[in-house]
């Protein structure tokens, strides 16, 4: 299976630079697989494709302000980290720019020497690992000097930046949002409820993965990177509850629908857990955990696509990109929606 499969034609224009001012007036494409069926309706119609009894899985991951920019002690040189991954304690894998300035034992300093960053491993694709220095909470030093690590296609600056947080937002430690998520709003959430629906969350935190392209021709060559997951046991009963009921689980995003297969191929149920995953779905993947997914619109050739691609049929998904494009939808993180059932 070649990477190329994966591929289409997307004009630069249609790339969301900035989201809504309302996040729930995105536009949202239906897919109906059985019948090769599409849609083009308001985000807001997502309610009349949910049924009572249906449970939908939430990931409620929270971003870091992870990008900071500082200086290199001994030269003065701009050093910019991205933070991904807590190792432990203060230790942190984080991806630097640009990378050949920082060997081991280099130390970044940021703010007026609030935090500072001392490296203390060097690995391949600009991936360094830092010791931080700092006094008081981290959290609040990041909110003070960070940014939100918007994706490389995104080129203007956000002015909120709670719009690179889902509403639902509260487990903190992604270095990406959950993108499908950004369209809920919690008004409509509360009619989703009301209408019978379950909703529950589980937790993903994006990682490097989310910014590495597939590089290598054959997909099966390709390798994820982990990410962690945890499932509460009240999550993991509703969602055996829902299966054993005989109604459906509806994914939110990607990120949610890796950590609920995770979860059952490794079990064969839900069952209250944590760990970490690299788990890749491409076509030929058998689902066993979501019966519909709510995801925005991928970038070419990327993992996202393949998943998808793998959900419904290549074929379909590509079908229904072209029309996106066609009928001028915004893609990726700001962009518009689909969902497939």
């Amino acid at each position: 299976m070649s990477t190329d499969d994966f591929d289409y034609d997307l004009p630069e224009e249609l790339i969301a630079q900035t989201p809504l001012e309302v996040r729930d007036s995105s536009r949202l494409m239906t897919l109906k697989k059985d019948t090769g069926e599409i849609e083009h309706k308001k985000f807001t119609d997502i309610i009349d494709y949910l049924e009572e009894g249906d449970t939908l899985v939430l990931n409620d991951t929270k971003v870091l302000p992870a990008r900071i920019i500082g200086v290199k002690e001994e030269t003065g040189a701009i050093i910019e980290l991205l933070l991904l991954k807590n190792i432990e304690k203060d230790s942190w894998e984080c991806l630097v720019k640009p990378a050949r300035r920082v060997k081991v034992g280099t130390i970044v300093s940021f703010g007026n020497g609030e935090l500072k960053a001392r490296c203390t491993g060097e690995f391949a694709e600009g991936i360094r690992h830092f010791e931080l220095i700092y006094d008081g909470i981290l959290l609040e030093i990041l909110e003070k000097l960070g940014t939100m690590p918007l994706p490389p296609y995104i080129h203007e600056k956000l002015k909120d930046q709670s719009r690179y947080q889902t509403v639902y937002a509260k487990e903190v430690g992604s270095a990406a949002a959950p993108t499908a998520g950004l369209h809920f709003t919690n008004e409509l959430l509360d009619k989703i409820e009301k209408k019978g629906v379950n909703i529950c969350k589980i937790t993903l935190h994006v990682g490097l993965g989310t910014f590495r392209p597939v590089s290598v021709q054959n997909v099966e060559e390709h390798e994820m990177h982990s990410e962690f997951y945890s499932m509460k046991k009240e999550v993991a009963d509703l969602l055996n509850e829902t299966k054993k009921k005989g109604k459906r689980i509806i994914a939110v995003g990607t990120t949610t629908t890796r950590t609920l297969e995770t979860i059952i191929h490794q079990y064969g149920v839900f069952k209250e857990t944590s760990g970490w995953t690299n788990i890749f779905i491409y076509p030929g993947f058998q689902f066993q955990a979501i019966d519909a997914l709510i995801t925005n619109f991928h970038l070419p050739k990327s993992t996202l696509v393949m998943l998808v691609s793998a959900f419904s049929s290549k074929e379909f998904i590509l079908k229904a990109y072209q029309e996106a494009v066609k009928d001028r939808y915004r893609f990726f993180s700001f962009g518009d929606a689909m969902f497939i059932w």
